[in-house]
């Protein structure tokens, strides 16, 4: 990295430099990693976070789910004790698997905020690494969409089973057909009720206004494939359209994911949000439930650990394969690794167009 063009991470809605550091592992531990040195926040603005003047000096809390506890106390604590040492601070932490906040005090301001910044920054780092517990969703598991997807899988398996890698394990639970538009970690109840409060003040902003209080009609039609070689695939995906020809649904995919990227609940992967209902997985061969973070991301390492397919057979076939029209009428915040009662995902919170 570039010393004089440092790497610049949003926290908060605020802009850090996140200066070069060494990464330090142990052995059959979790990673930890450094943090920023004493002189490295120095010029943090003070009303980037509330700090509270005391009889004693100051304070500062801050809101951390209990997961992430373990990252800022260290191997041993050796990584609170280092912060507490350097920012002249002293670090109070909440018992293991207990909700609270951390609550940092020292008798100099400075100091404070210097610890508040590296703690964000860890945790800011850490968060990034969690697998995503939450993904916000369009259900497309109404029956009519059901009974022509299990169509597409007896017809495929009936005249492309002899194709290298094609079998039943790798179509989706048709269940669990569904739109993703972006992965979010959340870690605690207080995260995803702060996902469900923004997915409200979302419908009142603008989704209101561009879906007119109605559901959306969509066509699922046709087949596509992620990666180059249509001879080793290891996603194949059902286009979505609006039946109207209009962009809403796109629209307002994209700005829902601009709004959680803002807010610090979602990550950004993507310019656009790419509207696919995946129909076969290689990720589902090894085991059906899986979900991956994003099946667009074919250059991630998981990808090398699967078997593909060759699907070349599939796309002449099936290129324009009818699964079928289906009115959109919310937006699911779903719970990954769960089913409903209908077999979907469980919700944690939705929004809905009427």
């Amino acid at each position: 990295m570039d010393v004089l063009r440092p790497t610049l991470i949003r926290i908060g809605g605020r802009v850090y430099r996140k200066n070069l550091i060494q990464e330090q592992a142990y052995q059959h531990e979790e990673e930890e990693e450094d943090f920023l040195g004493p002189s490295d926040c120095t010029d943090e603005p003070c009303d980037a976070f509330v700090v509270e003047e005391t009889e004693k000096g100051f304070q500062c809390r801050v809101e951390v789910p209990s997961p992430l506890y373990k990252y800022i106390i260290g191997k041993k604590g050796e990584t609170k004790k280092k912060l507490e040492t350097e920012t002249r601070t002293s670090i109070s932490i909440p018992k293991p698997g207990v909700e609270g906040e951390i609550v940092i005090t020292g008798q100099h301001r400075s100091g404070v905020i210097s610890a508040r910044t590296r703690i964000d920054v860890l945790l800011d780092s850490f968060r990034k690494k969690q697998p995503f517990t939450h993904f916000l969703s369009f259900a497309l598991n109404q029956p009519t969409i059901q009974e022509k997807f299990l169509q597409f899988k007896e017809e495929v398996l009936e005249k492309c089973s002899k194709d290298h890698g094609v079998s039943s394990s790798l179509f989706q639970n048709p269940a669990k057909l569904h739109l993703t538009l972006g992965t979010l970690v959340l870690l605690n109840e207080q995260e995803i009720r702060k996902a469900c409060d923004l997915l409200q003040r979302c419908k009142e902003d603008f989704v209101n206004q561009i879906a007119g209080g109605k559901p959306l009609t969509v066509e699922v039609a046709g087949v596509e494939y992620m990666n180059d070689d249509p001879a080793m695939m290891d996603v194949l995906y059902a286009k979505v359209h609006m039946k109207d020809g209009s962009d809403r649904l796109q629209v307002i995919a994209d700005q829902l994911v601009e709004r959680f990227v803002a807010s610090g609940l979602m990550l950004r992967e993507w310019d656009r949000v790419k509207l696919h209902a995946t129909v076969m997985n290689t990720v589902f061969r090894k085991d059906p439930s899986a979900e991956e973070r994003n099946s667009t991301m074919t250059g991630r390492s998981s990808f090398k650990e699967r078997e593909s397919f060759d699907g070349r057979n599939i796309l002449k076939l099936f290129e324009n394969f009818y699964f079928g029209e289906v009115e959109l009428d919310s937006v699911r915040l779903s719970q990954r690794f769960s089913s409903d009662a209908s077999g979907y995902y469980a919700t944690s919170g939705q929004l809905t167009f009427s």
